[in-house]
């Protein structure tokens, strides 16, 4: 059994599909790092806070590492510190357990600070609104600088909200 795979493999040879061209053969995303470089003169680093959503939204953000996206190769980066990032992306309604840690995490992000509000929770409470258990929407906690709608927004739609908070304009 195990030679007949063999002489097959031999036979045969590998079957694979092209490699995928290089980063730098991109130019959009080559102008994109340009872009993050002459506004933060280094990688944009972000981190993330569910403040109590379905993990809708998160699964789509984390999308974006993996090779399709590649926003690793366009100089954005996840850090797991607040003191390290650039841009806060938040998740979710803020439920009341979260409203305290939301704010020390804001608190903890250095200046200038920048919030993006992923998923319809986020920008406007969603199904979830304000109860004894949500304080709704992330803007009644803090101050939102994009809010990137949808149940949950697609990764395009993510990078595009971070993008925009990252534009000089925002600053």
């Amino acid at each position: 059994m195990t030679w007949r795979i063999l002489r097959q493999i031999a036979r045969v040879g590998t079957i694979s599909e092209a490699p995928p061209q290089p980063a730098h053969a991109d130019p959009q995303a080559h102008a994109i790092h340009r872009d993050i470089l002459a506004i933060l003169g280094r990688a944009a680093a972000i981190r993330a806070v569910d403040a109590g959503s379905c993990n809708g939204c998160e699964l789509e953000m984390h999308a974006l590492s993996n090779s399709y996206y590649n926003v690793e190769g366009i100089g954005i980066r996840f850090v797991a510190s607040p003191r390290h990032a650039d841009l806060l992306l938040v998740t979710g309604p803020v439920s009341a357990h979260m409203e305290q840690a939301l704010r020390r995490t804001w608190d903890a992000v250095p200046a200038p600070k920048r919030l993006v509000a992923i998923g319809q929770c986020a920008c406007d409470g969603g199904v979830f609104g304000e109860s004894y258990a949500s304080c709704g929407r992330v803007a009644n906690i803090l101050p939102v600088d994009v809010e990137v709608a949808g149940c949950p927004p697609p990764p395009l739609e993510i990078l595009r909200g971070i993008l925009a908070a990252l534009q000089p304009a925002k600053r």
